[in-house]
């Protein structure tokens, strides 16, 4: 049996290959194939996604830090296809993963938040998610470790959303106490540094483990399979040889200008008003810039250790020629750029994330700039395995570049975060548009760093109009049980709130 079915793998192949010289289209392709098999549903292509979380483009092959070493998240890209200008739809977990998971946008679905849960609102409590559409199809769905937010879903609602499910995310082993003390609550995930223990002690590394056990039971195929990993969500703890792999130099530290925020406005201090991490202002007066720099930079190198694990298990067996990886971070993550460390904006470090596609029918060794984002994962996956289409997904399908890195495509990518506050970022545009209506425009190809607002510069005037079209349409305000992160605005009276609090015009700026 496992004879015929290398057999079927390779003619499928073979067929793919074929249809794609003769540019035939590759749904139909597949959805033939899939007919002429009849029930046998080991044709159809597995899917291993790998999630990352708050993992920016500091890595080998997006170029986002020169000292960046991710060998294994390289390897992958150079198998298969890597998007060099992706963007998540929110910079903060929750609202990301539920859009990416149920194709819609957070203008869309409303959940802006690290609260609630989707299927508490009862527009979405019965969406057909990302892996529930795959598990429609005959496929079995395991996860294991960060997918969707925090405890998400509660325990008993798990078997509705994936037939499998592994280890939760986790810290892991954690020092007796903080290592840095820090202001605005000393939150206890506002952490860094090292402290005697083993990457086996590891959360992520129990995922990963997990991971590598079923792929070494042979899952029953066709397997629709999620690992997510937690770090370099803080806290960046690491072990002694991952930090060795980054000496204390001052030339780790990113580019930064400290009067970055004069040409920006005041609003958009609001998006990240009060929150645990801190400004750069205060890395610097506590000498702990280098420091933090250093151990999201091991992180992030540990954590692309443990996605080698799961590759090379793919890979030992033999299942990397019939399924396809998709690897992807939920947003990117400052490290002092723009004058502060987290997520919660809608620049550049906060935005772009990895995105990766390898596998049967994808071009090896592209690279695409196209605008790309996480929400394309849905409707790029059901093209790619042949499932039935759907009409009603927010994101639109990269087989076209999946096929081809330039072939054109005509849709930005678009983040939110909160009601109101969008940007549109092109090939060579960055556009922001807040709540209060303030603006920022920025030339990417001129000003990678996000530099020179040129927003007020009426040379620019075109520009800003085109790109304002792309703005949502829909924009619905927070969905009831929303908490956390959550900012609205009242343009009747121009105040903005901050979770629940009327932000005074007269608070200082950190």
């Amino acid at each position: 049996m496992a004879g015929l079915d290398r057999c079927r793998r390779w003619l499928w192949l073979l067929g793919m290959t074929v249809a794609c010289l003769l540019g035939m289209p590759l749904l139909a392709v597949r959805a033939a194939a899939i007919e002429a098999d009849g029930a046998h549903s080991a044709a159809r292509p597995n899917v291993l996604m790998i999630a990352i979380d708050d993992l920016n483009d500091w890595v080998g092959f997006l170029g986002g830090h020169p000292a960046a070493k991710t060998p294994n998240m390289d390897r992958l890209a150079a198998r298969g296809t890597a998007f060099l200008n992706a963007h998540c739809q929110a910079p903060l977990c929750n609202p990301s993963r539920t859009s990416l998971m149920l194709g819609l946008r957070p203008s869309t679905t409303g959940v802006y938040g690290l609260a609630p849960w989707f299927r508490t609102v009862p527009e979405w409590r019965d969406r057909v998610s990302l892996p529930q559409h795959f598990r429609k199809h005959g496929y079995r769905t395991l996860t294991a470790g960060k997918i969707y937010h925090g405890r998400y879903p509660p325990r008993d609602e798990r078997q509705a959303e994936f037939d499998v499910w592994g280890p939760p995310a986790s810290v892991g082993a954690r020092p007796p106490k903080k290592l840095v003390t820090t202001p605005h609550g000393n939150h206890p995930l506002v952490d860094w540094g090292t402290f005697p223990h083993r990457d086996e002690d590891k959360g992520d590394w129990h995922v990963a483990s997990w991971a590598v056990e079923q792929l070494e039971a042979r899952p029953r195929e066709p397997f629709f399979m999620c690992v997510g990993f937690f770090l370099p969500h803080v806290p960046c703890y690491a072990t002694q040889k991952w930090f060795d792999l980054y000496p204390a130099d001052r030339k780790l530290l990113p580019p930064v200008r400290l009067d970055d925020r004069d040409d920006t406005p005041e609003f958009s201090w609001y998006l990240h008003w009060r929150l645990p991490e801190v400004r750069l202002s205060w890395l610097r007066r506590e000498k702990q810039w280098l420091p933090l720099v250093r151990a999201y930079l091991a992180c992030v190198s540990f954590v692309d250790s443990q996605v080698g694990r799961v590759l090379d298990a793919l890979e030992r067996n033999g299942l990397s020629e019939n399924t396809i990886v998709v690897l992807w971070s939920d947003h990117g993550w400052h490290l002092g750029e723009k004058l502060i460390t987290g997520k919660n904006s809608l620049w550049e470090r906060s935005t772009r994330v990895p995105l990766i596609f390898a596998g049967p029918g994808i071009r090896a060794g592209a690279r695409c700039t196209r605008p790309a984002e996480l929400l394309d994962i849905y409707p790029t996956l059901i093209e790619l395995c042949g499932l039935t289409p759907r009409d009603d997904l927010e994101g639109h399908s990269l087989v076209p570049q999946l096929r081809d890195p330039s072939a054109p495509r005509a849709f930005p990518a678009i983040t939110t975060h909160n009601q109101g506050n969008h940007t549109v970022r092109t090939e060579r545009w960055r556009y922001i548009r807040y709540a209060d209506g303030s603006e920022e425009l920025y030339d990417m190809q001129a000003d990678p760093h996000e530099w020179t607002n040129l927003a007020g510069d009426r040379r620019f005037s075109k520009v800003i109009a085109e790109l304002r079209r792309y703005l949502p349409k829909v924009d619905r305000p927070p969905v009831p049980g929303s908490r956390h992160r959550i900012l609205v605005y009242d343009p009747k009276t121009g105040t903005a709130v901050w979770e629940g609090k009327p932000i005074r015009p007269d608070e200082k700026i950190e």
